[in-house]
């Protein structure tokens, strides 16, 4: 592995890492509140919004977690991606439904909210930061690991 992939692979790892921390640990601290945003959408029954905003924020510190340790990064890709690209669907929905709402992503900020389609724009920078992580990954690995 040459020193600029291996650069590459660091930075876009801890890059996500950094996201995913933040966003869960912002989530974590204030469930009710992200209950509301993620009945905003519209999408869940409304007792299943509290169970996601239960679950959703250890899942992402728990991912963030395992890529800053470089431990378990592929599996937390993964989880990382299927829940990005099913909150990509959730934000083209609340964008064709013309709704006007925080995306829920991070703190809300009632005077700079992040409207769905700068949501939706993160997200897909967040996916093209996952193809390098996932593509230079093993290369980081000692070889005993890639069996």
């Amino acid at each position: 592995m040459t020193r600029l992939t291996a650069i590459v692979y660091h930075l876009s790892r801890l890059g996500l890492a950094t996201v995913f921390i933040y966003a869960g640990f912002i989530k974590a601290i204030d469930p009710v509140t992200f209950a509301g945003q993620i009945a905003n959408y519209q999408i869940l029954p409304y007792a299943w919004n509290y169970l996601v905003a239960a679950t959703l924020p250890y899942l992402e510190l728990l991912c963030g977690v395992l890529l800053l340790l470089n431990q378990r990064v592929r599996p937390a890709l993964l989880v990382l991606f299927v829940l990005n690209v099913i909150f990509m669907l959730a934000l083209t929905s609340a964008i064709i439904r013309g709704f006007d709402i925080d995306c829920g992503c991070f703190k809300p900020d009632l005077e700079n909210r992040t409207t769905p389609l700068m949501a939706l724009w993160r997200d897909i920078g967040l996916l093209l930061l996952m193809i390098p992580t996932w593509l230079l990954g093993d290369r980081q690995q000692p070889a005993e690991h890639n069996k």
